[in-house]
C-alpha cells in the first residue's frame, strides 16, 4: 500500500477541550506508519477553513478534521472553496461534544478505531447539504454535511453553544430546549419544497442530510447521505407543552408519527418569512437568517470510513 500524505486539522477546544488533550496520544498512534503527516492547530473559529483550502491546493491526498462537529463542517468548507473536493478525501477523528454525523456515516466514536479507519482508507462517496442565506444585508453560503434547521431549532444551538457548551452533548443540548422553551414563539414562514408551496407557522424546520441531531436525537429516520435528497422535517404549531412532552421521542424516532410533524424528501428547500429575523444554524453554526435556499451537491464528498 502506497504512502498517504495527510494534514490533520486540530481544534483544540473541540468537546469542552478534550480534542487537545487527547491529541497527544491521537498523534502516537500514527508515527511509524505508512501515514506521512503534518498538523495544524486552529486557532480561532473559521480557522478550519482556511487551513483545509490551503492542504487541499497543496496536493495533501487526505485531509483529517479532529474536532466536533462544527471542526468537520469548517474543514469541508475549506475543502470546498480549494476547488478541489473531488480530488481530496476527508478523514474524521470525532472529538467533540455531538458526534452526530459519523453515527450516520460509520465512523467509530472511539479515537483509536477512528483512527484505525484511516490506516484501512476505505472510502465511501456522500452527498453535502448547501445554504445560500443572509447575513448583516448580504447574501452568503455555507455548506453543511448533516443538518440545517431554523426556529426554534436554531434557538437551540444558541443557547446551547453560548450558555451550556461545557456540560457535554446530551446535557446541554437539553438545557437549551428548556431555556429556548421559556420563551421562543412560533412563526408564520412560507416554504417552497421542490417547486410546491407551503404557508405555514412553525416551531421549526430542519433540512437533513445525516439521520442524527442534537447529541443522537434520531430526528431523520430514514434519512440517506448518497441519496441526493434532503430530509425536511417540518415540526408545526405545537404547543410549549407538546413541545416538551415530545422531545423523547425525538430521540427514539417516534416523533414522526405526531399530526403536527410532516417529513418530506426534497432536493431544492426555499424558505422566508415576514414576520422578523429568524435564525439559522447548520450542523450546530449560528449562521444568519432568513430568506434563505437550501439545496444538495450529490456525491461530493470522499469520506474515509
Amino acid at each position: 500500500m502506497s504512502p498517504l500524505y495527510a494534514k490533520f486539522i486540530v481544534n483544540p477546544v473541540a468537546g469542552a477541550g478534550r480534542t487537545g488533550r487527547e491529541w497527544p496520544q491521537i498523534e502516537a498512534m500514527f508515527r511509524g506508519n505508512v501515514l506521512t503527516f503534518e498538523y495544524d492547530i486552529t486557532e480561532a473559529p473559521g480557522h478550519a477553513i482556511e487551513l483545509a483550502r490551503e492542504s487541499a491546493k497543496n496536493g495533501y491526498d487526505l485531509v483529517v478534521s479532529v474536532g466536533g462537529d462544527g471542526t468537520i463542517n469548517e474543514v469541508v468548507n475549506g475543502l470546498y472553496s480549494s476547488g478541489n473536493i473531488k480530488d481530496a478525501t476527508l478523514g474524521i477523528v470525532s472529538t467533540g461534544t455531538g458526534g452526530d454525523y459519523i453515527r450516520t456515516v460509520g465512523i467509530p466514536r472511539r479515537s483509536d478505531e477512528a483512527c484505525r479507519c484511516l490506516l484501512r482508507r476505505k472510502k465511501r462517496v456522500v452527498d453535502l447539504g448547501v445554504v445560500e442565506y443572509m447575513k448583516n444585508g448580504q447574501k452568503e453560503e455555507r455548506l453543511f454535511v448533516n443538518f440545517a434547521g431554523f426556529g426554534f431549532d436554531a434557538e437551540i444551538v444558541r443557547r446551547t453553544t453560548q450558555q451550556f457548551k461545557a456540560l457535554g452533548a446530551v446535557p446541554s443540548y437539553l438545557l437549551g430546549i428548556f431555556a429556548t422553551l421559556l420563551s421562543y414563539r412560533n412563526r408564520d414562514v412560507s416554504l417552497r419544497i421542490d417547486g410546491e408551496l407551503l404557508d405555514k407557522r412553525i416551531c421549526t424546520v430542519v433540512m437533513n442530510n445525516g439521520r442524527y441531531g442534537g447529541g443522537s436525537m434520531f430526528t431523520a429516520p430514514h434519512a440517506e447521505l448518497a441519496d441526493g435528497l434532503l430530509d425536511v422535517m417540518i415540526v408545526g404549531d405545537l404547543s410549549k407543552p407538546d413541545l416538551l412532552w415530545s422531545i423523547p421521542r425525538i430521540y427514539k424516532g417516534t416523533h414522526l408519527t405526531h399530526p403536527k410533524v410532516t417529513m418530506k424528501k426534497a432536493s431544492v428547500i426555499e424558505a422566508e418569512t415576514a414576520s422578523g429575523n429568524i435564525q439559522l444554524q447548520a450542523d450546530g453554526e449560528l449562521l444568519g437568517g432568513l430568506p434563505a435556499r437550501f439545496s444538495v451537491l450529490p456525491s461530493m464528498l470522499n469520506v474515509i470510513i
